[in-house]
């Protein structure tokens, strides 16, 4: 089996190994547009090794933001703010990837470390839309269900903003369609109770994120690589399950899907989440065994030896560290340096780095 410093091949793209950064909101842009905070703390991560930067939720449409602070890719004056980290981070090596997103009912709220709760339009909130008028919880609006015409929207969203994304220098881009967002929010039964060709039936409840994955793939190069981030599982009886993300998993893969990137949860705030060390590992398997697709594994992965089990043990391709990144930004050169041999540093840390290290 590979391990975690093994490269990983996606269509004409070489990973140099197994270690990515996963899309971590940041709520610090204005307008959609990347901004100072952004390239400092995707350069920092870059620069400290990481394989693979997928940058955060980025709205393809306004109204598909999560808050007023997010990063968008609605018009052209977002590209070149997002070309400058792109540019970056393959200067030094670093795949860059972006994750493309629509909020649905959990729209127009605070920042993340604000209360989360729809805010009035006054202080930058929105009515946000979705399958169903169903509310996320207490303190959320009642979306709007979405029309035929409104879904269209959303996917010629997603489409434009593929290019953007292509425009701006990016190698891949993702789909989010995870975390009780608005493609996941038409996947569950438990915020889709639509009767119409959206709603109802596995079929009805994927046609969304079937639609957005390949109208994206026809835009996207045949030569660079189209990840999907799913939650397996909504924790909750009657909801979205495994069994139906890897049923999805191998519809995907015929659509051009090249990995998919794994986590759970996040439909509704009364799930009951088992949360311990790498708790999302085994959807992460099970997809990539039943599907045949690569996947990535996410969720409290936090030491080299535990990456590098999940990928020597074939859990899954790749690996995505979240808070680990966000503690310390040369984790994988740290890692690399835990199990050998080191890594190339760059030349303006050299001095700082182990004996026998590479420079870059």
């Amino acid at each position: 089996m590979p391990h975690l410093f093994e490269p990983l091949q996606l269509r004409n793209i070489t990973l140099p190994h197994r270690i990515g950064i996963p899309p971590m909101c940041q709520y610090s842009a204005r307008d959609g547009l990347a901004n100072d905070w952004h390239f400092v703390h995707y350069g920092s991560r870059a620069i400290g090794g990481a394989a693979l930067l997928i940058v955060e939720a980025t709205g393809v449409l306004p109204e598909g933001r999560i808050s007023f602070g997010d990063l968008g890719l609605w018009n052209d004056a977002q590209i070149e703010p997002l070309a400058r980290i792109a540019r970056f981070a393959k200067e030094h090596g670093c795949v860059p990837a972006i994750q493309l997103a629509h909020a649905g009912r959990k729209g127009g709220v605070g920042l993340g470390w604000q209360k989360q709760a729809t805010l009035p339009s006054h202080e930058g909130g929105w009515i946000p839309v979705a399958p169903s008028p169903i509310a996320f919880g207490d303190g959320y609006a009642i979306p709007t269900a979405l029309d035929e015409a409104g879904i269209r929207h959303v996917i010629d969203g997603f489409a434009a903003a593929a290019k953007r994304a292509l425009a701006a220098g990016f190698d891949a881009v993702e789909v989010h369609a995870a975390h009780g967002y608005l493609l996941h929010q038409f996947l569950s039964p438990l915020s889709n109770h639509r009767t119409d060709a959206w709603g109802g039936s596995f079929e009805n409840r994927t046609r969304l994120a079937r639609e957005v994955v390949a109208t994206v793939r026809a835009v996207w190069p045949e030569h660079l690589p189209l990840l999907v981030r799913l939650s397996a599982t909504d924790w909750v009886e009657g909801g979205w399950n495994c069994d139906e993300t890897v049923e999805l998993c191998r519809i995907l893969k015929t659509l051009g899907v090249d990995l998919v990137d794994v986590s759970s949860a996040g439909l509704v705030p009364w799930a009951q989440i088992p949360v311990g060390a790498g708790f999302q590992t085994g959807f992460a398997a099970r997809i990539r065994r039943e599907a045949d697709i690569p996947t990535a594994a996410v969720g409290l992965i936090t030491s080299p030896q535990q990456a590098d089990h999940i990928v020597r043990t074939g859990q899954a391709d790749l690996v995505l560290l979240g808070r680990e990144l966000l503690r310390d930004p040369y984790w994988p050169l740290h890692a690399a340096q835990a199990l050998g041999p080191p890594r190339a540093w760059p030349k303006q840390y050299l001095r700082a780095a182990p004996p026998g290290a590479p420079a870059r």
